[in-house]
């Protein structure tokens, strides 16, 4: 069989495709992933997705479509994590360029199908931001999810929405989105999490992360992002459901009005007039600010000291997990150091590490 699986956000959602691709289909013959190279500031100091001209080493697969090998590098000052993933997983990796819009999407996915021939092709969320109407006011990244959803609305082939894990993003709770899920595909396990755990040691993703970690039994309530955002862990945070991808678009109002847009730069428009923003702007302003703080020296003795506050905080707010990506920005390190924290608090206090996050240990 031959499968393309399309990462809705890219990032996380990548890693969370080939769990899915194993847990579904046993990894015998391992999916096309066709995902966005767009990570978080921690890795990718430059705002928005990159495109091919920011690789090098990418090998064509189509006219439009590249493939992300374990050798590609991207040129800096660009980050990506695709080539890490390249080279520890089994899956190809195929790169979303939405620099053309959502036609140009649309043509991408059309020459992929054309060469693949695949069997099936899937669309993965974690989290569900994907079903949202784009006015919630606790949704942070509609553009990627939009884009994806409108490009496989318009593809000439069947394609079967997935959510993994609602609620997991953050953006909207569970309770919202299970009316406008259906059908359970599978309750993911700690054996589907396996294929994937060493590069969840180092992959900085907050919502695969988590729901990796629901998958081998974690449940509380995690702490995320910079503003320090409580996600549960529940019992029904490792599960995978399917959704209309019709009734996905007819409730996205993002997705519906991009379908014709030529260029990223309209699909932003379309974002600041519908959902009030785009998170590229955010990550602007974001990586402008992180370009003008003061590289700071990684102390282990303060880090530790530091922790301990961070903890009792966290405590008192009925945290029970965090995030690393939370950690390196609560005690105010940056992206390069992120590594070194984890090492840290690896050696120094291994019994927290409910991988991949951490624990935050109850009151002695």
């Amino acid at each position: 069989m031959t499968r393309l699986i399309v990462a809705a956000g890219g990032g996380g959602d990548a890693v969370a495709a080939a769990m899915l691709d194993a847990a579904l289909y046993g990894g015998e013959t391992p999916a096309m992933v066709l995902t966005y190279a767009w990570d978080r500031l921690l890795v990718d100091p430059v705002p928005g997705p990159r495109g091919p001209d920011n690789f090098t080493g990418l090998r064509p697969l189509t006219r439009s479509v590249q493939a992300v090998p374990g050798d590609a590098a991207p040129v800096p000052p660009a980050g990506s994590t695709l080539p890490g993933l390249a080279a520890e997983l089994p899956q190809t990796f195929a790169l979303i360029d939405p620099h053309h819009g959502a036609e140009g999407m649309v043509r991408q996915l059309e020459e992929l199908v054309r060469h693949l021939e695949p069997d099936s092709v899937d669309l993965l969320d974690v989290g569900g931001d994907i079903l949202a109407r784009g006015d919630e006011p606790t949704l942070r990244s509609p553009l990627a999810d939009a884009l994806t959803l409108a490009a496989c609305c318009e593809l000439n082939f069947p394609v079967r929405l997935l959510v993994a894990g609602p609620g997991l993003d953050g953006e909207l709770p569970a309770d919202v989105l299970r009316d406008r899920m259906s059908a359970t595909v599978l309750a993911l396990t700690a054996e589907h999490v396996q294929p994937v755990g060493p590069v969840l040691e180092w992959h900085p993703s907050e919502a695969t992360a988590m729901l990796a970690a629901t998958a081998r039994g974690a449940r509380g309530r995690c702490e995320v992002r910079d503003a320090g955002l409580p996600v549960p862990l529940t019992d029904e945070s490792p599960v995978v459901y399917e959704a209309d991808l019709d009734e996905a678009l007819d409730r996205n109002r993002l997705a519906r009005a991009i379908l014709e847009t030529e260029s990223l730069h309209e699909v932003e428009e379309y974002s600041r007039e519908i959902c009030g923003f785009s998170e590229i702007d955010y990550e602007r302003d974001k990586a402008s600010w992180l370009s003008s703080q003061p590289t700071q020296k990684l102390d282990p003795a303060a880090v530790l000291h530091q922790l301990d506050e961070f903890e009792a905080g966290a405590r008192d707010r009925g945290i029970t997990h965090t995030t690393f990506r939370r950690l390196t920005e609560a005690l105010g390190l940056g992206g390069r150091q992120r590594h070194d924290l984890r090492a840290l608090l690896l050696s120094s206090r291994p019994g927290q590490y409910q991988a991949p996050l951490w624990r935050i240990p109850s009151r002695t």
